[in-house]
């Protein structure tokens, strides 16, 4: 493991904590991330497909299980460990630790807000699951609707938006979804269940909507084709259709007025896991840049000996550095408030800047370690090309750096005092 000092004390339960993350990442995560980076769309979602395995292996070592306190089947964990996890798991794949985190999104938020039912009937097996029987992932994004489902929380135009693709309506004691989730979807091709955001039918916007865990084996629901996209190939993506599917009413876990609440928080937690992810891609980059610079010889000399190369390695570490304290502390303010304070009206901007910020660091720390391996940057020899590819693909996932910096600049403006008490 690349040595660094961490200016913030760490335990020596945190520092063990990093060192079996990291070991775990380094030969469980990365190995099986770049094999996959190389095979075909509908060979990543086969059953012989080394997502499976690794599903399982991270099952056995309980990351499904980070975000949950100790009493609902949590491992009892720290906020910093929790930020420290999600920073190696970044560190070893993007597409991992982006599947891991949107399998916890409807398993952790049933165990929060569900009923008994449920929790005895998707909760409970999923915690105990290690063979991956259960996988969830969040639906969201819709053929007419991407990152402005972030903006429809707060933005005064809402209507203009359009209705929602997915539809949900009441029906005694069941709910029916109809409509199509985009291709966008996270780990959909391979997942259980979802975590479902819908349009209440007689709803005027966006933001009259319903939070609901399907079962993707239910009847109505189809799957589309597998995506080929630029970057993250280890967490597939593709369409989830819903024709008069139907659920129990206590699979809804969030109406209004509280489902505005409810998703404009899940976003925080989402932000500050991204940025995490984010700043571990970028550790990534910089330390391949920085091997790579003190092996190769040009000019007569090992790359780190040239000054513009010292400058470049210097600017690079100074925004990986910069990055993971801003994110470690946005991650453990966002997850004091929502699980200790249990405040359900934590402002935004913390969250969605320290996403936006540390997605733009992951972008330019990997571009400019590419630069550092020139040509042989292009090639599929060196993992640096894959992590540049998944960089991109990061200021577009989990909502874009415009969309995401908007709404955050719409709750400055809101709500930002400049009085001083």
């Amino acid at each position: 493991m690349a040595e660094y000092i961490d200016l913030e004390p760490l335990s020596n339960e945190d520092k063990l904590l990093r060192q079996s993350i990291h070991k775990f990442a380094k030969e469980v995560l990365r190995p099986n991330s770049t094999l996959l980076d190389k095979t075909s769309p509908k060979d990543r979602v086969s059953m012989n497909s080394p997502s499976f395995h690794v599903i399982r292996e991270m099952r056995r070592i309980g990351i499904h299980r980070i975000h949950l306190p100790s009493q609902l089947g949590g491992l009892g964990l720290t906020h910093l460990q929790r930020y420290i996890i999600a920073e190696e798991l970044g560190w070893g794949s993007l597409g991992f630790a982006t599947l891991a985190g949107v399998d916890a999104i409807p398993f952790t938020l049933a165990a929060l807000y569900g009923s008994e039912r449920i929790k005895e009937e998707l909760v409970k097996p999923w915690l105990e699951d290690t063979e991956g029987r259960y996988i969830g992932c969040w639906g969201v994004t819709e053929p007419e609707h991407g990152s402005d489902y972030i903006l429809a929380f707060r933005d005064k135009d809402v209507e203009s938006f359009g209705r929602g693709n997915v539809i949900i309506e009441q029906d005694g004691d069941e709910w029916v979804i109809n409509g199509q989730k985009s291709a966008w979807v996270s780990a959909a091709p391979i997942c259980t269940h979802m975590g479902l955001h819908a349009q209440i039918k007689d709803g005027k916007s966006l933001r009259d909507g319903a939070f609901v865990i399907v079962p993707l084996n239910a009847k109505g629901v189809r799957k589309g084709e597998v995506m080929d996209m630029l970057g993250l190939h280890d967490c597939p993506q593709g369409p989830v259709y819903f024709d008069n599917v139907r659920v129990p009413s206590d699979y809804v876990i969030a109406l209004p007025p509280f489902y505005e609440v409810f998703s404009d928080q899940l976003l925080n937690i989402t932000s500050v896991n991204m940025g995490a992810f984010a700043v571990g891609l970028a550790r990534a980059a910089f330390e391949e840049a920085l091997q790579y610079a003190k092996s190769r010889v040009q000019g007569g000399k090992p790359l780190v000996e040239h000054k513009n190369i010292k400058l470049k390695l210097y600017e690079m570490f100074e925004k990986v550095i910069t990055a993971r304290y801003y994110v470690r502390r946005a991650y453990e303010f966002v997850y004091r408030k929502f699980f200790d304070e249990q405040v359900i009206l934590t402002p935004p901007r913390y969250a969605r800047a320290a996403q936006v910020y540390a997605k733009k660091v992951a972008f330019e720390v990997a571009h400019e370690a590419l630069q550092i391996f020139g040509a042989y940057g292009l090639t599929k020899e060196f993992i640096i090309e894959k992590l540049f590819r998944d960089a991109r693909a990061l200021l577009i996932e989990d909502g874009t750096v415009e969309a995401l910096s908007l709404d955050a600049a719409d709750d400055l403006i809101n709500n930002y005092s400049i009085e001083y008490e």
